[in-house]
């Protein structure tokens, strides 16, 4: 995908070596009236993971869904996607429009307050593309604002975006190969964050 084909609003960081990220600040207008639509019908739940050999609940509540055939395999567990569901499907024809890709998947995280987190991390495993040098994933904010990093390893480059609002962040190319990202921690009073992460599952893995 080029990253041109994003809106011109878009900041833009291009890594020199085929990854690139592009923020679209307050893309999205309506996301204070959509949280509730999404916090009401998504069967929301803490995860249970395996991380370097021990297990844990995961540290937001999260939702995986998808086309049928896009089951996905992270933390030690493979994920069956649920449906798609009416508000689900009008932001990905939105972000799919916006970002250049064909997304058929998405996973929710709801962080409910600061204690809630992403460990660092890099979205590569091997059924996400559309191709194994264009890993798209497109990130939507919603409410609070929080603090996203994300690090190019080759060049020890670390940015930092205070996500939300309606935020469209896209990565694409090579990034998630040469960078890690994550959503730290804080002691700050922040309000309630639901981040929906698009992506494009490969058929055919298991």
């Amino acid at each position: 995908m080029s990253p041109n084909a994003l809106p011109t609003t878009a900041a833009i960081v291009d890594f020199g070596d085929g990854g690139w990220v592009r923020h679209v600040p307050g893309w999205y207008a309506e996301h204070e009236a959509m949280i509730p639509v999404l916090l009401e019908t998504l069967p929301l739940r803490q995860e249970r993971i395996t991380v370097f050999g021990r297990q844990y609940d995961t540290p937001r509540l999260v939702s995986w869904h998808g086309d049928p055939e896009c089951s996905y395999r992270y933390s030690g567990r493979r994920f069956t996607p649920a449906p798609w569901t009416a508000a689900l499907d009008e932001l990905r024809e939105r972000v799919d429009e916006a970002a250049g890709y064909r997304f058929n998947s998405v996973l929710v995280n709801v962080y409910r307050d600061g204690r809630d987190a992403m460990g660092a991390h890099r979205d590569d495993e091997p059924e996400l593309g559309p191709t194994r040098d264009d890993v798209g994933i497109a990130s939507l904010s919603l409410g609070a604002r929080r603090r996203f990093l994300l690090e190019h390893e080759p060049s020890r480059r670390r940015l930092v975006w205070n996500l939300g609002a309606g935020d469209l962040l896209v990565m694409g190319g090579t990034t998630q190969r040469t960078s890690k990202h994550w959503v730290p921690r804080t002691n700050r009073a922040v309000g309630l964050r639901v981040n929906l992460t698009f992506r494009v599952v490969l058929p055919g893995h298991r």
